[in-house]
């Protein structure tokens, strides 16, 4: 059933009821917590009577919320542990595909460190992101901020390395946005990137502790690779992330594209919306979406606000821009 299909009038509650008590306390969370965040995040009323449930709403609103609960039933009898961040990427998939099955994103684990919640595709567009890089060696991940490009990319990697499928890490990012001028930043090399690379270290500590990902780094199981430096190399048993690749040019692109070596892969992750390079200056990456795209062995995910998954005003704030810029292109159209 699509949602055109069920985009109808409130009916009569729909009513499910559940044979495992335990399950279903589990479902519903203590203090009734994931009900009251699944009411508050489709305008829905769902009533707890034993152990059955009644949801009361418009359509489809109510059809979500009975799938959602369905769905993440079998779950809780599974022992999966279901909370709010579980049903907000249960409601983001279920949104875009009313059919879609949530245990092929709930249980489909990219990465899982002791104590913390396993990394998870949390949208259709993430899932295709994530299968992308275990089935290409080239991935570009291209879109608006919040969409989990990069923090993907980095739980594939550690992904990867914890089980050997990749000797080191390699990370990789403009280090300035017009030019990467190194040497105006005091510091080592270390100290002079480090800075530009703050979003892919965030990444890392959200999956490894600080200690332990510091001595990675000390050994050189994790490289700070800044774009500028990596001429002339070949990279060969690695995982390879450049981020923020839309500051690329197209020669430092090309660059960056064939330092792949054996037994490697390379993510290139960038927002072509936020491009910071020189008026006039070609962006790598969207000469790359551009002239690549038919080449076998690379793919490209594109990304849309949909996705976001930072805080809910983000999503708002995209789609106002993106709203002003084609309002704006519009008024540039009828002057011309």
């Amino acid at each position: 059933m699509n949602p055109e299909q069920m985009n109808q009038a409130e009916g009569p509650p729909r009513r499910i009821s559940f044979d495992n008590i335990g399950a279903f306390q589990a479902l519903v969370g203590e203090l009734s917590k994931n009900i009251k965040h699944i009411e508050k995040s489709l305008g829905v009323a769902i009533s707890v009577k034993g152990n059955s449930v009644a949801i009361s709403g418009e359509s489809p609103n109510d059809f979500i919320a009975e799938t959602l609960l369905k769905q993440l039933y079998p779950l809780a009898r599974e022992g999966f542990p279901i909370n709010p961040a579980d049903i907000d990427q249960g409601l983001r998939v279920l949104k875009n595909d009313p059919d879609a099955k949530l245990k092929e994103f709930l249980r489909d684990t990219v990465f899982v460190a002791p104590g913390r919640r396993p990394v998870t595709p949390k949208s259709p567009n993430q899932k295709a992101y994530v299968q992308a890089m275990r089935t290409h060696d080239i991935v570009f991940g291209v879109g608006p901020a919040g969409t989990g490009k990069t923090y993907l990319a980095m739980a594939m990697a550690v992904a990867a390395l914890s089980k050997k499928e990749a000797r080191r890490i390699i990370l990789a990012r403009p280090a300035v946005e017009a030019g990467e001028r190194l040497g105006f930043l005091p510091g080592d090399l270390l100290e002079k990137v480090n800075p530009y690379l703050r979003p892919l270290y965030d990444a890392l500590h959200d999956m490894i502790d600080f200690e332990k990902a510091s001595r990675m780094v000390e050994r050189g199981d994790i490289e700070v690779a800044p774009l500028a430096f990596m001429r002339g190399r070949t990279l060969n048993d690695s995982f390879v992330i450049l981020d923020e690749a839309q500051n690329t040019t197209s020669e430092q692109m090309k660059m960056f594209l064939t330092r792949l070596g054996y037994r490697s892969k390379a993510v290139i992750t960038g927002d072509i919306t936020q491009i910071d390079l020189p008026e006039g200056t070609l962006s790598g990456l969207v000469e790359a979406i551009d002239i690549m795209s038919h080449i076998e062995g690379i793919s490209f995910v594109m990304f849309d606000e949909q996705d976001v998954v930072r805080h809910p005003l983000v999503q708002e704030i995209i789609r106002a821009y993106e709203t002003k810029g084609k309002a704006a292109g519009r008024r540039a159209g009828r002057r011309s």
